[in-house]
């Protein structure tokens, strides 16, 4: 049978229900009101992990990395670890990203943790290990433009997900480019992102989920091999503009949970209108369902 915690201080247990206790004991500090952009900040003091095929060191439109780690499997026990690398980008992919969460939020810390090989080759497992890795280490953000459509891994996937949402780490997941399942994208405790065309750089929020948001991913300019730049489509490219955005609003309000920082990338969304509201006398009600 399980057990309700009631004594113990907020965040050391589990709590079902409220006894014994009431708001004096539950003191929570917030930041102040939410801006209506995220320009406030440039990322400073806000660490992301970019889980990705590494990133290329010191590409000029990256800069300097925190930290660049990769996930060994023994062959031998099947086991996987993450390891220190100086080995960098295997295909591109990753150095896009972490260029691109670079140019929107450029005072941030980035890390890689490479879990693709050549060809964007990956499996299952290895991303678990690099993704849990990442939450373990408690950091800010998590880029993960990448998904797996094994439905065996989803479990394993969702509940890292939820561990990262209620320790404050923030997933940002792209969403596959086509209409397939995958994950971990497809779960509500995550921020997922898909591609929009405008050619402004801004973020849409999508009133038709699962997909939440809509950032610039078609034909843009990203980092890649080589220090050289190149022109690419997809889903992929959209989610660290997102990741990048989310570390710009962390950096102005760092109290900001997962979801306030959900509610606050909707309000900030360029389609997103605030409605005034119609004030009634107490006991009226209002019926909005024909307007």
């Amino acid at each position: 049978m399980g057990t309700t915690t009631t004594g113990a201080p907020p965040g050391t247990a589990l709590t079902w229900s409220l006894r014994g206790r009431g708001p004096k004991d539950l003191p929570v500090v917030a930041d102040p009101a939410v801006p209506d952009g995220p320009a406030e900040g440039a990322g400073r003091g806000v660490r992301v992990c970019v889980v990705d095929s590494g990133v290329e060191r010191d590409h000029p439109l990256v800069g300097p990395l925190a930290g660049s780690w990769v996930v060994v499997k023994d062959e031998a026990t099947g086991e996987a670890e993450v390891l220190p690398t100086t080995t960098g980008d295997t295909c591109g992919h990753g150095t896009a990203c972490a260029g691109i969460i670079r140019r929107t939020a450029p005072e941030c810390e980035i890390t890689s943790v490479r879990v693709l090989g050549e060809r964007f080759s990956g499996t299952g497992d290895v991303l678990l290990a690099g993704l849990r890795w990442a939450v373990d280490q408690g950091f800010d953000l998590i880029n993960l433009s990448l998904s797996t459509t094994r439905t065996r891994f989803a479990h394993h996937l969702h509940e890292l997900a939820d561990r990262a949402y209620f320790a404050r780490t923030v997933l940002v997941a792209s969403a596959h480019n086509t209409p397939v399942e995958s994950f971990p994208w497809r779960f509500a405790s995550v921020l997922s992102v898909g591609s929009h065309q405008e050619d402004d750089p801004v973020h849409l929020y999508n009133p038709s989920p699962p997909v939440e948001f809509f950032a610039p991913g078609q034909n843009v300019t990203v980092p890649w091999l080589g220090g050289a730049t190149i022109r690419t489509t997809g889903n992929s490219f959209a989610t660290p503009y997102i990741t990048g955005l989310s570390a710009r609003l962390l950096s102005a309000r760092p109290r900001m949970t997962p979801f306030q920082l959900k509610s606050a990338l909707y309000l900030s969304a360029a389609n997103v209108t605030l409605a005034p509201r119609h004030h009634l006398p107490a006991g009226e009600a209002s019926d909005d369902s024909e307007n």
